[in-house]
């Protein structure tokens, strides 16, 4: 997942503030004994919303798996698929009805009933979307999985995967869709899939953005009151301090159990060396996206590192709708061979991080050996910027500050490495630093005033359609390319039943991608999380899918 940008100013919301010191401690029990129950993570930016289906950027989504709960959802610590509020779920003969057999006795965090009216709610409510809950911006990962609504209003909007929902009985519902797809059910899994309150949407007006396009006013409902049925509840955001602040649902009889911890606080603090100062004073019990060099370091001092399985990609996008010589493969082929990527991965990335070929890991099915490579190759980069009529080249090179993403740990040093090899060879760099969110992303991943910049993607599930459909299924401004031939094997990849066959057209879009070459692959990287020497319980994910009710104190 990434941020593809809210175009949001954020409301203020009256919260209350919440006075953080450190992990704090509770009696219980009748023995008298004093235990901690309340953990402090820190993470590296804001929430943007507290709505999943309203969300793409990942600190948004760390928060709504631990409120919400999706029909199906990963295993602990990988990608395969297992039950959430569905037990089971079983297709027709033709693959596009799929029948879901809910849990039963479960309660939203109002004491609402959860059944399958509720589940259809949800989806009539996505399927159903009009105005600014069409834009790009807000809907980001239903446009993604499911294409359009059930009346456009973009022209750049197809038919929707999804179909209908209907209610058989109070535990069984069927979902219908358009057509067969690789990502039914998997893409289920999302926390923009997540079950909401039918009472909670009304009550506080979910579906009613304001505002305009790029200056979202999001309603009361995903800023104060997102309602769900998971192992914890919502309890203040107090944005001025950058709090947010969860508490264990305790009527909660889900998949694990009830939460071991009773409250959990995010606390942002961006800077990466705050964040390990934090906890090394006992600040906080916990942080994300822990720098390469602090790895060992903190692993010596006896706090408990989790290393996750590289399950991402950093790109370099190259947009050809900017400067007009990108759109020749040369300049573009010429761009990778200038990339020492390797030197890149080296110096500044963690252990086990890997040049990447294409664009998703070799763990997918589907990840193609024999596609066209780009091994560093300076001569052959000149070469081909003066067979384009390139040699003069100048390129506005965006990069973020202020964040820190999995696949990009120090984006200002990414940047200046492969800088300094563009202009090796010969290409001029116009620097463009600008804020994460929402500068950064609303700067490249709309309009054409970028020429190439930084992002990236970790997965949502174990399909190599959520990496490079995601990215090129279809005109991006990203990108700012049209190539039917390549939607076209898209859509035949997508809708093809047999993973088998599905797989070998995956290995072909990636061999015609690294041919036709939209950006360059850079790396695959295995990002870190630290606990404190007395938490355990938490076991990494490779789609950042940690559970913090399994968090415990051993001391």
């Amino acid at each position: 997942m990434r941020a593809p940008g809210p175009k949001a100013a954020i409301a203020a919301v009256a919260v209350a503030a919440l006075a953080v010191a450190g992990c704090a401690e509770s009696d219980r029990g009748d023995s008298g004994t004093s235990e901690k129950d309340t953990l402090v993570f820190g993470v590296a930016g804001d929430p943007k919303v507290l709505d999943p289906s309203l969300a793409s950027d990942g600190e948004s989504l760390r928060v709504a798996r631990q409120i919400f709960e999706t029909l199906v959802r990963p295993e602990e610590g990988g990608t395969k698929i297992t039950p959430g509020l569905a037990e089971s779920w079983t297709p027709d003969s033709t693959g596009t009805v799929w029948t879901f057999k809910l849990r039963s006795g479960v309660k939203f965090h109002d004491g609402t009933d959860f059944n399958a009216e509720a589940v259809c709610v949800n989806f009539n409510r996505w399927y159903n979307a009009k105005g600014l809950m069409q834009s790009p911006d807000v809907t980001a990962y239903w446009q993604d999985v499911m294409g359009g609504f059930a009346a456009n209003e973009r022209d750049d909007l197809g038919e929707s995967l999804f179909k209908s929902c209907t209610p058989k009985d109070a535990t069984t519902v069927d979902l219908a869709f358009t057509r067969v797809s690789s990502k039914v059910p998997a893409a289920l899994m999302l926390p923009s899939f997540a079950i909401h309150s039918p009472k909670a949407l009304e009550e506080f007006q979910a579906s009613t953005i304001g505002g305009s396009a790029d200056n979202i006013q999001y309603p009361a409902y995903a800023m104060e009151h997102p309602t769900g049925t998971g192992p914890f509840k919502f309890k203040s955001w107090d944005i001025a301090n950058k709090t947010l602040t969860v508490e264990r649902n305790e009527e909660y009889t889900g998949p694990g159990g009830k939460a071991k911890l009773k409250t959990l606080i995010f606390k942002t603090i961006s800077d990466e060396n705050a964040r390990k100062q934090a906890l090394r004073s006992g600040d906080i019990q916990g942080y994300d996206l822990v720098g390469p060099a602090d790895v060992e370091p903190l692993k010596s001092e006896g706090f408990n590192m989790l290393t996750r399985p590289a399950f991402n990609i950093l790109y370099l996008a190259i947009n050809q709708k900017g400067n007009p010589k990108l759109a020749d493969v040369r300049v573009r082929q010429a761009i990778a061979y200038a990339l020492n990527r390797q030197a890149l991965v080296d110096s500044k990335l963690p252990p086990g991080a890997k040049v990447a070929t294409q664009f998703f890991p070799d763990t997918v099915e589907g990840w193609n050996p024999s596609v066209t490579t780009y091994d560093y190759n300076v001569d052959k980069a000149k070469q081909l910027l003066a067979e384009a009529g390139a040699s003069d080249l100048t390129l506005r090179f965006h990069y973020p500050t202020e964040v820190t993403r999995p696949y990009m740990p120090n984006p200002k040093d990414l940047f200046e490495l492969l800088s300094a090899d563009l202009q090796a060879v010969g290409i001029k760099v116009t620097p463009i630093p600008l804020k994460w969110s929402p500068d950064y992303l609303n700067a490249t991943t709309s309009g054409s005033a970028h020429d190439l910049h930084f992002l990236g993607w970790t997965g949502d599930y174990g399909d190599g359609y959520n990496f490079i459909g995601t990215f090129f299924d279809r005109q991006k401004d990203e990108w700012g390319f049209n190539n039917p031939e390549l939607f076209a094997l898209f859509q035949k990849a997508d809708t093809t039943a047999d993973t088998t066959a599905r797989y070998e057209l995956y290995k072909e879009l990636n061999a015609k991608i690294m041919e036709f070459l939209p950006g360059v692959p850079v790396s695959h990287s295995p990002p870190a999380i630290v606990f404190a020497k007395d938490v355990t319980g938490v076991k990494p994910s490779p789609l950042t899918d940690e559970r913090f009710a399994t968090a415990e104190f051993t001391s």
